[in-house]
């Protein structure tokens, strides 16, 4: 998965979940503004940690793999 991508694929999860934005903060224990920062995918202001306590509250975890093609790196 490109970078750019997490805030969507989150969000995807969420939804699955039937989670509200601030539900899942709430969860993780951050704000909802940061929370919606990551959702957006506006991930500069977000740290990998913040990322891996919302995975966590989903139930899903961050595995690095090879990338295997040029571009942006990869977090799966």
């Amino acid at each position: 998965m490109k970078l750019h991508e997490i805030g969507p694929n989150i969000k995807t999860l969420r939804k699955a979940a039937k989670l509200t934005q601030s539900d899942l903060a709430d969860l993780a224990g951050i704000s909802r503004v940061t929370y919606g920062r990551l959702e957006r995918g506006e991930i500069a202001t977000v740290s990998i940690k913040t990322i891996d306590i919302v995975l966590s509250a989903l139930d899903y975890e961050i595995d690095i793999k090879a990338k295997e093609a040029y571009g942006i790196p990869v977090l799966e």
